[in-house]
């Protein structure tokens, strides 16, 4: 630690794990974090299972983190709190830990990482070092109440440095999947959670919507819809493709980072509350994301634009009740912005 507490020169961060969804939703967290510390060695520690940030998303990460470490092993041995038993991660000492959730078994757990200053949420701030001042308590929106722990770590950056997820030769390639001209409109129908997911033919009649208005639908597709691009195509022959009509030169670039470049050549997309949907609104894409079995007040991706359809205004979690004429008119609305 330098001299000040607020300068540390290594900081661990402890999460459960991540999947793609989840770790572009925390990616302005980490930008915040790189702005107050810039000259610290991050880690990232998921204790619990994989990260995406070691993984797919590590392109992006590459100037915010500076260690990826997943299945770390640390959150719910209880005998691992034992005074005898060995220290997590061979001892390693840490400036500052900042726990990320809110399980006090898993507090206690990376409490035990060994550190000059520990902040975490749980039970009330309990085991933290730092504590929120009066009755200020974290917001329900996630992110924020990310950002919340780091404000009691350190001020934030009174000039953050602009960061771009998406690299140029991914850019200069979706101008080639996506050229100037039309207007292109995405379409994500898929979710890892099937629970989430609003019927396809739905998402095919706003696709046929978009087409009737002189745009072009341009649809998501990741490993797990494959089988269902034909039919897709079939139904909107006027739509696009572009991970999947590929004829470029560049078949390494690909995944994640290929969708938020593809996101920032689009006036407007549409995807369910899923790892799609934060891909396009970390691309920059003005975006309607459906909601259904998650509370958006916790969950809403970080869109420049966003627009919040969310089924339980419709009488429940069923992702079904939500009406086709309504996301129709949450689409234009989105365009008419532009």
């Amino acid at each position: 630690m330098t001299n000040s507490s607020l300068t540390p020169e290594t900081v661990l961060i402890y999460s459960c794990g991540e999947t793609i969804g989840d770790g572009l939703f925390k990616l302005p967290f980490l930008i915040d974090l790189r702005a107050r510390f810039p000259e610290a060695k991050i880690t990232w520690l998921a204790g619990l299972g994989p990260s995406m940030y070691a993984k797919v998303l590590a392109p992006v990460v590459k100037d915010l983190l500076d260690e990826v470490i997943e299945h770390a092993g640390i959150g719910d041995d209880l005998g691992a709190l034992l005074p005898w038993a060995p220290r997590p991660l061979e001892g390693r000492q840490f400036d500052l830990v900042i726990d990320t959730q809110m399980t006090l078994r898993r507090s206690l757990n990376a409490r035990r990482i060994r550190h000059t200053r520990f902040i975490s949420p749980a039970a009330g701030f309990l085991l933290s070092d730092a504590k929120p001042k009066g009755n200020a308590k974290p917001d329900r929106h996630l992110l924020k109440a990310l950002t919340f722990l780091a404000d009691l770590a350190a001020p934030p950056s009174s000039a953050p440095p602009a960061f771009d997820p998406v690299a140029p030769d991914y850019k200069a390639l979706a101008a080639e999947l996506l050229p100037d001209g039309p207007t292109y409109i995405g379409i994500a129908p898929g979710a890892g959670d099937t629970v989430k997911v609003w019927p396809e033919a739905n998402f095919l009649a706003v696709a046929k919507e978009q087409v009737a208005k002189g745009r072009t639908p341009v649809f998501f597709a990741g490993p797990e819809e494959a089988a269902k691009v034909p039919a897709w195509r079939a139904a909107v022959p006027e739509a696009l493709f572009p991970e999947w009509d590929r004829s470029d030169s560049r078949p390494d670039l690909k995944g994640p980072v290929l969708v938020m470049a593809l996101a920032g050549r689009l006036s407007a997309a549409l995807a369910n509350d899923s790892g799609s949907g934060h891909m396009l609104a970390t691309g920059g894409a003005p975006l309607v994301s459906l909601f259904s079995k998650h509370d958006p007040a916790k969950y809403a991706p970080s869109a420049a634009r966003l627009t919040i359809v969310d089924s339980k205004e419709y009488g429940g979690k069923d992702p079904e009740l939500i009406p086709v004429g309504n996301v129709v008119a949450a689409v234009e609305g989105t365009i008419g912005l532009n």
